[in-house]
Parts: C-alpha cells; sequence; structure tokens
C-alpha cells in the first residue's frame, strides 16, 4: 500500500490504516527508529514490563533473597555502622 507523507505542523507524517493498526497492535504508544534506510514503528516497551510476574516466579522458586550476604562489606561496615 501507499501512502502520503504529509504536513503535520512543524513535522511531517504519514497516516496509517486502521486495518494495519489492527494486525500490528499499535495504539497510542510507539517506539519508533531508523533501520538503515527504513523507519521502524513498533509498539512500545515498558522498562519495568514483566517483573511483577518475575518477581512472583522468583518466590514461588524460593529465589528471592539478598544475595549480598558478607558481599562488599568492610571492616567499617560491620564494626562502625549503625542503623
Amino acid at each position: 500500500m501507499r501512502a502520503k507523507i504529509v504536513k503535520i505542523g512543524n513535522s511531517q507524517g504519514i497516516r496509517i490504516p486502521k486495518l494495519f493498526l489492527e494486525q500490528t497492535g499499535l495504539s497510542n504508544d510507539v517506539e519508533i527508529q531508523v533501520v538503515d534506510d527504513q523507519i521502524v514503528i513498533k509498539p512500545a516497551t515498558h522498562p519495568r514490563q514483566g517483573w511483577a510476574e518475575q518477581f512472583q516466579e522468583m518466590a514461588q522458586q524460593e529465589e528471592d533473597h539478598l544475595l549480598i550476604d558478607g558481599w562488599g562489606m568492610t571492616d567499617w561496615d560491620e564494626e562502625e555502622w549503625e542503623w
């Protein structure tokens, strides 16, 4: 399908057909980047997307404990630090 580039304020854009939006699942937030000589538009990802499920899985497998037992501790941390 061909589309025309149109002026939108100081920028330019294209209209994306509804069918394309439905097929790709694109909605309000998207990520856009240039790859070689192409513009790639994809659904926006959220930096912490899926963390809650991963934390639940860690808890079920009893892997949700701190890993710093003694790691990175100095004599000052052990003897002089007060909470």
